[in-house]
């Protein structure tokens, strides 16, 4: 898990620069895309429900955006975690995988 988290880390210290030094200069119809926010809603839909990776990614991306933002200290950390409370819960109460095991 120690591995996991180092490696989501990484990852995401190198998105938060690559998005707040290159990618401000180069906005789309006056909008710089959020890197972060779109890794942590893939990896909240690909890890499932069961796995903690989403919440952990989620902490980790709000703590590197707060660090490279002029918000307060928090804000991103929140908003990823509801989001990802958010998602799982719709995800846990209104999808239905069917797997059939005999195949």
């Amino acid at each position: 898990m120690i591995k996991k988290i180092l490696i989501l880390a990484i990852i995401f210290y190198v998105l938060v620069l690559f998005q707040s030094s290159f990618l401000v200069h180069f906005p789309i119809a006056g909008v710089v895309p959020n890197l972060i926010f779109i890794l942590v809603v893939l990896l909240i839909f690909f890890k499932g429900t069961k796995k903690d990776t989403a919440m952990v990614s989620a902490f980790i991306g709000g703590f590197f955006l707060d660090v490279f933002s002029e918000n307060f200290i928090g804000f991103y950390i929140l908003f990823f975690l509801g989001l990802s409370i958010l998602i799982k819960f719709l995800l846990k109460r209104y999808l239905r995988l069917r797997i059939n095991p005999k195949l």
